[in-house]
């Protein structure tokens, strides 16, 4: 809508507000910033000046990569000449919110005589010959994922590159992918590969003020994963969407600083009135005969909580996983941080209170479930774990039709453990939770962390395109049997309605949900297994807990009078007894009435 200077804002809607920034608005910006700089969230001009340069060197690769298929089709001199090669950078480093240690996701565009196989067979050999040496510290591809992906470490930078062929004879240096009419002729994998560049520069043209944009998202970028809800596969917003939301309220305020889109932000957000979508533009429609969200003709879509709809045709919904538990926790977490944001701005809190720690292990709840997926090699592990967790979000929808269950909260990543058994009485334990025979110098990771490439691909719904490795975790260390077992474990926090006391029988949904995963097409019952236990605060493992946090201890036994007034109640208030289907070994470890 035209304003009254002349200017054309970005939006579906007019502005809210188009005061400029006031002195103490300025100030509680450069605040932001100091602070966003205190929490190493902008890395260093020498390591960004590599990104630079490791993209200059992946584009020279991805043209030979061009030329030698071009060259072994036997194609002629003048095609060959022309064929070109493009790569196209999305996610964070698009975005201009990346920070120390980011992957840089790369999109490798190439014309239409260049096959997925040639990709996966050439271009790792190419990169390899053309890289100075010692460059290349590691590559994994993986070729039966959905969408091909290359993960390589490249000078010291991660690097994931996808795969899209246009059905073009050529891809010159000037291509710009914003042209509806290049997606002509794609199948569904080289549309899926094209929309992540797309939408993130969708994204970029669509905010007043790009570097405004940039600060407050890494604000909100930070706080989402500091209060653990960052995590597409787990029912939470991820990356995009949150960048989406961010760019609607700068939409709103076209010339705040990052710190006032912050306070309104959060203010906005949480008491958007879902389920009517956020959206940076009209959907529009396009050229091809392909899905593009609409909730007037597909039944699904009047299903999604939370609609944040990407911007790049086709349009979908960056928020599907959402559940209700998880809408609840989201608009919590945003309450609490707009008034921390009020605080802040009226003096009484610093930026750093905004980006504290999550409490879900400390303070959330008094009991979990844990979710442990095992494998006896670490390759089946990968994709195993991987399926697993594209899967517990089903577990908690099932859990919130519990009349007795007020929200059922996923954490947003999983914890990766190896154990060394002698015996399968020992493996057996393990794979009912027993830490016993955890491996003392390896250290857990989060899943996050590992950032494993078959892992994702399995987490992203991609499991049933993966080969499940074979193989042993038996050997012989010092003439003993030994065999390694991994395990991944999610956890599940729990929050009662208010009711009189109870037995809590989950059998029904933990038994759908292990009948869920075992019927993958995959699963090797000999490799990989899959168990769900009950878990007291106090028990959780220490490793969940980081440096200087309090884990909980175990209450002394004394009678709990239960109002009538109260809210709700957790499992020890209500001594209630949890019901769900174990092995032997983990009923008697979690103490479970049956």
């Amino acid at each position: 809508m035209a304003t009254p200077q002349g200017r054309q804002w970005p939006g579906v809607t007019p502005p809210i507000s188009l005061n400029l920034p006031t002195d103490s608005e300025l100030s509680a910006n450069d605040a932001l910033i100091a602070e966003l700089k205190q929490q190493n969230n902008f890395e260093g001009s020498e390591e960004t000046e590599r990104r630079k340069t490791t993209l200059q060197s992946i584009q020279k690769m991805t043209v030979e990569f061009v030329k030698h298929v071009s060259k072994k089709k036997g194609l002629p001199q003048s095609t060959i000449d022309a064929a070109g090669g493009k790569i196209f950078t999305y996610g964070s480093y698009r975005l201009g919110v990346y920070g120390p240690g980011s992957d840089i996701d790369t999109l490798v565009v190439v014309p239409k005589h260049v096959l997925r196989e040639d990709f996966f067979g050439d271009f790792p050999p190419i990169l390899e010959r053309m890289a100075p040496p010692g460059a290349i510290e590691e590559m994994t591809p993986v070729p039966d994922a959905f969408v091909p992906i290359i993960k390589l470490e490249f000078s010291g930078i991660s690097i994931d590159l996808i795969f899209a062929r246009l059905a073009l004879p050529s891809v010159p240096l000037t291509l710009d992918l914003k042209d509806n009419s290049l997606l002509r002729g794609l199948d569904e994998r080289d549309l899926r590969s094209l929309n992540g560049t797309r939408v993130t520069d969708e994204i970029l043209e669509l905010v007043p003020q790009q570097k405004t944009f940039r600060t407050a998202l890494r604000a909100i970028k930070l706080w989402a994963q500091r209060r653990a809800i960052y995590a597409n596969v787990m029912g939470f917003p991820g990356g995009v969407a949150w960048a989406m939301l961010v760019a609607r309220v700068c939409q709103l305020y076209p010339q705040a600083t990052a710190s006032v889109i912050i306070g309104k932000f959060f203010r906005i957000i949480s008491k958007w009135g879902w389920p009517q979508p956020v959206i940076l533009k009209q959907i529009e429609d396009g050229p091809l005969q392909v899905r593009v969200w609409n909730p007037k003709i597909y039944n699904g879509d009047r299903f999604h909580l939370m609609p944040i709809i990407t911007p790049a045709y086709p349009s979908m919904c960056a928020t599907h996983n959402i559940t209700m538990s998880t809408k609840k926790i989201i608009t919590n977490e945003l309450e609490r941080g707009g008034d921390i944001v009020d605080k802040i701005f009226t003096g009484q809190l610093h930026w750093k209170d905004l980006f504290g720690r999550h409490t879900f292990f400390t303070k959330g709840y008094k009991y979990y479930l844990s979710i442990i997926a095992a494998s006896r090699t670490k390759d089946a592990q990968l994709i195993w774990s991987g399926l697993v967790e594209s899967k517990v979000r089903h577990l908690v929808t099932e859990l919130e039709h519990d009349a007795a269950i007020e929200v059922a909260h996923p954490f947003n990543k999983g914890f990766e453990r190896v154990h060394h058994c002698k015996n399968e009485q020992e493996i057996e334990a393990v794979i009912s939770g027993d830490l016993k025979y955890q491996a003392t110098n390896v250290k857990t990771e989060t899943t996050d962390l590992a950032n494993d490439p078959k892992h994702s691909a399995a987490a992203q719904g991609e499991a049933d395109n993966m080969v499940m490795p074979d193989g042993s975790s038996e050997a012989t260390i010092n003439g003993e049997e030994r065999h390694t077992i991994y395990t991944t474990t999610y956890y599940v926090g729990i929050e009662l309605v208010q009711g009189p006391k109870k037995s809590l029988d989950i059998s029904w949904q933990t038994k759908n949900f292990k009948e869920m995963c075992i019927q993958w097409q995959n699963y090797n019952a000999d490799l990989n297994s899959l168990n769900i236990i009950h878990t007291r605060n106090y028990d959780l493992p220490v490793d969940v807990f980081e440096a200087g946090e309090v884990r909980p201890t175990r209450p002394k036994r004394k009678v709990i009078k239960v109002e009538a007034n109260t809210k709700k109640r957790h499992f020890d208030a209500s001594e209630l007894e949890v019901r769900t289907p174990q092995s032997p070994v983990a009923q008697k470890r979690s103490r479970l009435v049956e």
